[in-house]
Parts: C-alpha cells; sequence; structure tokens
C-alpha cells in the first residue's frame, strides 16, 4: 500500500505551534488548493480544497518561522483519518496530511518580508539558508 500526497496551494491561516510534554513542536495549519476546469459549454469553473495538515518536530518551528497566512507552499506527507468525539457527544472525523516534507513557494523577496515582520527589532537577522525541508534533514539551526 502506498500514502502519499503532494499538495501546492495556500495557506488559509497563521501557523499554531504547540509543544507536547516532551518538548517536541506540533505546527497544526490548513491550506487551500483549487482545480480549474472547462465544463462541455465553455465556462470555466474552480474546486478549491481545504485540508487541515500538522508538522511534527524542528520542522514544524521552521515552518512557523517562515510561513503566514496567504504564503504558497508545496506540502508532501501522507492522509491520515482522524477520529474523535465531540463536546456534545456526537463522533467527529476528518481527514488531514501529517506532513514529512515542504517547500516555501513565494519569492525571496516575500520571504525576506515574511522574516522581517516576524522578528523583532532587536532580535539578530537570521538568513534563510534553504526553501525546502524533509524530516530527514539535517537541520543547520
Amino acid at each position: 500500500m502506498y500514502n502519499r500526497v503532494i499538495l501546492i496551494g495556500n495557506l488559509t491561516k497563521d501557523i499554531e505551534v504547540k509543544y507536547l510534554p516532551s518538548g517536541s513542536a506540533i505546527a497544526n495549519c490548513s491550506i487551500a488548493t483549487s482545480h480549474k476546469y472547462k465544463m462541455a459549454d465553455g465556462t470555466q469553473k474552480e474546486e478549491v480544497c481545504f485540508l487541515d495538515f500538522s508538522i511534527f518536530g524542528k520542522g514544524g518551528e521552521i515552518f512557523n518561522q517562515y510561513a503566514k497566512k496567504g504564503s504558497k507552499v508545496m506540502l508532501e506527507g501522507r492522509l491520515v483519518f482522524q477520529q474523535w468525539k465531540a463536546q456534545d457527544g456526537t463522533n467527529r472525523s476528518r481527514h488531514a496530511l501529517s506532513v514529512s516534507e515542504f517547500k516555501f513557494l513565494d519569492s525571496k523577496q516575500d520571504n525576506q518580508d515574511n522574516q522581517q515582520q516576524q522578528q523583532s527589532h532587536n532580535a539578530p537577522q537570521q538568513q534563510q539558508n534553504s526553501t525546502s525541508y524533509s524530516d530527514s534533514d539535517t537541520i543547520p539551526f
């Protein structure tokens, strides 16, 4: 069996980072992708798909540092099925993406603007060494 998904789209909100008791980070967000096609009568249609995703560990911290609502990204990972019981007692479920690799697709200028907005004026400037990440990479941070 093979479960691999690649999505390219824009973030629909700012990233939320939480930390497990072990200290590992989990970055949660959602992505919007679209598919355009032409109907038989010649009219253009567009389908938009929204999908929640999570990035675990150092990758989640890096993603949070350089991406924000509206950022264009490529995400690669596996589709997971999540189930839970809501506060009202109903059973809920959804599909989500567990990200193993990502790539920032905004221009360098967009990335630098994001970086400058996120850093305080007292913090030293950091340069982004790479625009992609894989959970098997060694991160130079």
